[in-house]
């Protein structure tokens, strides 16, 4: 049944969420579990296009530019290839293992655990002494593209956050923050791009049932907050570190378990 109020209020959530380290995928769960409102798997994925094209444009004049200079500078072609590496782990493990996971991790309880989880290794990762060697998204390598994108796998899981485990990897391999978070940034646009291309040729009957009104509210809305997300987010780690991102997904987490405890 369609529900536009319902719909808004997952797009808002979803562009808060996307590009933050907290999940996207598991606050819209909750969310629907929440307000009681029946979604498929294909919405939750479906209004994520909203979040891709505010990534494009929030970087459309460095898109335009580096499509330009793709043919005559190495570092380009370098970073793209980077960013194709590093999407094709989690591209292969989703497409053949997409609807088991679907099926049994899908729950609230998954959710909760995986951001208290989450959480903790954030935490723990801001708490190590770094030297980044790498300042600029684009001087990425390869053997770091592919770490991150191995470190993407993680985010299949529910909770876990696609950012998170991105910029997580990325800082891991010696990606400064801003370096990482803005590939996490590039990284979306195929990774968040593919899921939603599969979702819409593999369950357009569902997206039927769902209705394409609540789908193209939830979309709107996820483009206008993601866009704002992708902004406060770049200049808030250039004086922040994640540490409070950490917290929030502990005590969600927590929350989340003792609500649906409760709740029965």
């Amino acid at each position: 049944m369609s529900n536009p109020v319902a719909a808004a209020i997952s797009g808002v959530v979803e562009g808060v969420t996307e590009f933050l380290p907290i999940s996207s995928t598991g606050h819209l769960i909750v969310t629907s579990a929440v307000l009681n409102y029946q979604t498929t798997g294909a919405f939750e994925v479906i209004i994520q296009i909203g979040a891709i094209f505010a990534v494009l444009w929030f970087y459309r004049l460095q898109l335009v530019q580096q499509a330009r200079q793709l043919s005559t500078h190495a570092e380009v072609r370098r970073f793209w290839l980077g960013v194709i590496v590093a999407f094709l782990p989690a591209a292969a493990i989703g497409f053949l293992l997409g609807d088991f996971i679907e099926r049994v991790l899908f729950s609230p309880q998954v959710v909760a655990v995986s951001l208290i989880v989450g959480g903790i290794v954030l935490w723990i990762v801001e708490s190590r002494p770094r030297t980044p060697v790498t300042q600029e998204a684009t001087q990425i390598t390869l053997r770091q593209s592919l770490i991150i994108g191995l470190a993407q796998l993680c985010a299949l899981v529910p909770g876990v956050s696609r950012s998170a485990s991105t910029i997580v990897g990325g800082m891991l391999t010696g990606l400064s923050r801003p370096a990482a978070t803005t590939f996490s940034f590039y990284l979306s646009i195929p990774t968040l791009g593919g899921a939603s291309l599969y979702s819409l040729l593999k369950d357009w009957d569902a997206i039927r049932t769902q209705g394409f009104a609540d789908i193209a509210i939830g979309m709107v809305t996820s483009f206008v907050v993601a866009l704002l997300a992708i902004g406060w987010l770049l200049r808030f780690i250039s004086k922040n570190d994640f540490k409070g991102f950490a917290v929030y997904r502990i005590i969600a987490g927590t929350v989340i378990l003792v609500f649906f405890a409760l709740r029965g």
